[in-house]
This record gives structure tokens, C-alpha cells and sequence, in this order.
């Protein structure tokens, strides 16, 4: 093998195992008032997401918004070389699994591409924004 195939399936498979981050917006609220305990939606959702096993290679880090309060939760998929997700209309009860699922499956991509078959439903139907990586100089 050459240096720049080495190289390259060097540079591959560091983009394979590069970390993952899944920021939650912890101020979302959708259409709703604030709880009485000030628990926001977007807060319940960060918690459920750090109360359980959380994937290798995937880190979990609260925001202070997003900018998509019409649209309920919001949280956005980034890391490495990867294209970057923005998606919305998540349940704070019910999605964390889902989440995890998810940030599971971009992890494992070398540029955060999920073949759309394995995507869980709701990343197809809900997805916000496609950022692409950032170039290289």
C-alpha cells in the first residue's frame, strides 16, 4: 500500500469513530406555559436523555436555544466531518429513546448520512435543517 492509501483509511476511519455530540435545547417549550416546578419541556427531554445509557462515542450537552421554539423540543446532531441535523417537534416523554437510537446510528457514519431505511421515523418526517460539514482549507 501507498502512503496516501494508509493515509486515507487512516483519515476514514477517524472520521468512523469521531465523537458525537447531541445538544438539547433546554428552553423549549412548544406552545405550552412553563410547568409549575419550571421544569421546561426541552429541560425534561435533556434529563431523560442523561438518566439513561447513553451510546459510545455520543456526547449529550444542554443549550440554551436553538432557535426553534415554534416547533417543540429541539435538538441537533453534530461532530467530525459529518453533516449536521437540526430536528424539532420531539416529546419530551416519549423521544429519548428514539434519540439515543439515532445518535447511535449517525455515530457510526463517517459522514453523519443515515441510509434513509434505517432512520427512525421521526428524523425523516422532522428534520429542521442539513448543515454540511465544515470545508477544509
Amino acid at each position: 500500500m501507498t502512503d496516501t492509501v494508509i493515509e486515507a483509511a487512516k483519515d476514514a476511519e477517524n472520521r468512523a469513530t469521531a465523537p458525537v455530540e447531541l445538544l438539547v435545547c433546554v428552553k423549549c417549550r412548544g406552545q405550552s406555559e412553563v410547568p409549575a416546578d419550571d421544569r421546561r419541556p426541552g429541560q425534561a427531554l435533556y434529563d431523560a436523555l442523561t438518566g439513561g445509557d447513553i451510546p459510545a462515542g455520543v456526547r449529550v450537552t444542554a443549550v440554551e436555544c436553538l432557535q426553534n421554539c415554534e416547533a417543540g423540543c429541539t435538538v441537533a446532531l453534530r461532530g467530525g466531518d459529518r453533516w449536521t441535523y437540526v430536528y424539532g417537534n420531539l416529546d419530551d416523554a416519549a423521544h429519548a429513546p428514539m434519540l439515543l437510537d439515532g445518535a447511535a446510528r449517525y455515530h457510526a457514519t463517517t459522514d453523519g448520512l443515515i441510509p434513509w431505511r434505517e432512520r427512525p421515523d421521526h428524523f425523516k418526517r422532522n428534520c429542521v435543517a442539513r448543515i454540511p460539514p465544515a470545508t477544509k482549507d
